[in-house]
């Protein structure tokens, strides 16, 4: 085996996209952190969880703004955080036009995702 290990990825040169989409992808693994802590804390700490059904959460949980946007912000993060992480993936697997086929189903279906969730956490009446 040669180079780098797949698991860190050396810096990119330069000032290009490709270290803006290094660079995201770090920043969106750190945001994921702040985000998936600020959810269990929510979900464990301020309301009691053996309370929690599915009509609870509509109910009480989501009644919160603070709560709809903390979740919405995490759909939107993990969504573009694997989307990135896919996009490494199909750039190591398809070359040429498949790779460019690939990517384009890969950025519609994550734009979709996010317009399904975000759809759906927005559209859900306040109480």
């Amino acid at each position: 085996m040669s180079g780098v290990p797949r698991a860190r990825q050396p810096r990119p040169k330069g000032r290009g996209r490709e270290l803006t989409y290094w660079l995201l992808t770090r920043y969106t693994a750190l945001a994921l952190f702040v985000l998936a802590l600020a959810h269990y804390t929510m979900t464990h700490f301020v309301y009691d969880s053996s309370e929690q059904t599915a009509e609870w959460i509509k109910q009480v949980r989501w009644n919160s703004l603070a709560v709809r946007f903390v979740d919405w912000s995490m759909l939107v993060i993990v969504m573009l955080h694997s989307s990135l992480g896919m996009r490494t993936v199909v750039q190591d697997y398809f070359k040429g036009r498949a790779q460019s086929i690939v990517l384009g189903l890969l950025y519609t279906l994550t734009a979709v995702l996010v317009a399904l969730g975000s759809h759906v956490i927005i559209t859900l009446p306040l109480k």
